[in-house]
């Protein structure tokens, strides 16, 4: 099922009582460098450390009282797996989560803290989705997909409500909005939103190199695998396809899509903390990194970055 804007207006009264309203700042050390004006909405600061918790917030919500005692699987990196836990935490149902072996400490950490389940594999070798449908199918638990679900694609899109409805009060006509991207969740439920609440900006998702199958998706036309190879430093964001139902969204909303490099996502980690006074992951940077590798034309627009999550080994990330 493909989610529509009244979804997304739904899901947001579903997960008021929960989540956090993230504020759109403004970026006066970006305006200078850009020639825009640049505005930031700071999902690092959501419940868990990433906009994941809106989506999972919402997907559980919706699962009927009593299918929740069998409870749900969930496979992440990360900040789906925190955003899981934490919803099954707050509506009383049991959890497993899914999480590759090489997934940073404190992400894995910042899971377990919920009183979930943890089942480790390892991401080269095996197949998560396999891993976690063999549990649902002992369980009876609810698969709780990280992107490719209306109800995750619905919740994610009252960021985008959020936005909207900040830049108003700013008076402000957004002219770009730039989100980061790994298998087209966030985005696409931006793009809905803002579609919605009529708001005539472009919105562009941003990949990593090599991990950028939206991109070439909506490029082509179709959904289209991205070539992956060498792990690229932005966990979050590894994704090689766009889901379904997010591509049935993304392709009439989204704007070209964009790819930074390692080495970009990186700068814009090392910008924010000491320019900005911001810890973002390397995914969550990823908006930030496209702006400031001058992957589109900001001069004299206004533009909005959503900084996706805060969740990282910083000691190993901002060397």
């Amino acid at each position: 099922m493909t989610p529509t804007f009244a979804d997304v207006q739904a899901a947001a009264i579903r997960i008021a009582p929960h989540a956090v309203r993230t504020p759109l700042v403004e970026a006066p050390a970006l305006n200078a460098l850009t020639g825009g004006r640049v505005f930031l909405k700071l999902e690092i600061l959501q419940r868990t450390g990433s906009f994941k918790f809106r989506g999972a917030c919402n997907r559980l919500a919706m699962i009927s009282t009593d299918q929740r005692g069998k409870g749900v699987v969930a496979f992440s990196s990360g900040n789906h797996a925190q955003g899981v836990a934490a919803a099954a935490q707050l509506f009383g149902m049991p959890a497993v989560i899914v999480m590759p072996k090489d997934a940073p400490r404190p992400k894995i950490e910042g899971t377990r803290k919920y009183g979930v389940t943890i089942v480790e594999y390892d991401r080269i070798k095996e197949d998560r989705e396999a891993i976690a449908a063999a549990i649902c199918a002992e369980r009876g638990a609810v698969l709780v997909r990280p992107y490719d679900d209306a109800g995750i694609i619905a919740g994610q899109g009252t960021a985008g409500l959020e936005i909207a409805e900040d830049a108003a009060r700013f008076g402000v006509i957004l002219d770009e909005v730039l989100s980061p991207c790994s298998g087209g969740g966030l985005v696409s439920g931006v793009a809905l939103a803002l579609n919605g609440a009529r708001v005539t900006a472009k919105v562009h998702s941003v990949e990593p190199e090599n991990f950028d199958g939206l991109k070439r998706s909506l490029e082509a036309g179709a959904r289209v695998t991205a070539p992956g190879g060498a792990l690229s430093i932005a966990d979050a964001l590894m994704a090689p396809i766009p889901g379904e139902i997010v591509f049935a969204v993304a392709k009439d909303l989204l704007a070209p899509g964009l790819a930074v490099s390692d080495a970009e996502l990186q700068a814009a980690m090392a910008f924010a903390a000491r320019e900005l006074r911001l810890l973002v992951e390397p995914g969550g940077a990823a908006a930030l990194a496209a702006l400031l590798a001058g992957k589109i034309d900001t001069r004299g627009k206004n533009v909005a970055l959503i900084l996706s999550g805060g969740n990282a080994d910083f000691a190993v990330n901002l060397r």
